[in-house]
């Protein structure tokens, strides 16, 4: 019988500790299967679209949506 406890951790000196509430779970010896679900600093990143999206680069001389249409 499969048994799930989900938990998140900090890998310190390569291991994962496991919370106090799921040791009494979890014996010495016991089969478990590990599944990382790693969350990358980088998707925090916002990306040239986000960014132009936000603070729209003035540029003088060009027309604007509407100037555009109406010719």
């Amino acid at each position: 019988m499969l048994n799930a406890v989900e938990f998140q951790a900090k890998i310190q000196n390569g291991l994962i500790q496991i919370p106090d509430e799921y040791k009494q779970e979890l014996s010495e010896g016991d089969d478990i299967k590990v599944i990382v679900l790693l969350k990358k600093k980088s998707s925090l990143k916002k990306d040239i679209i986000d960014e132009l999206t936000e603070n729209p680069v003035q540029v003088n001389g060009v027309l604007n949506r509407e100037e555009i249409y109406s010719r």
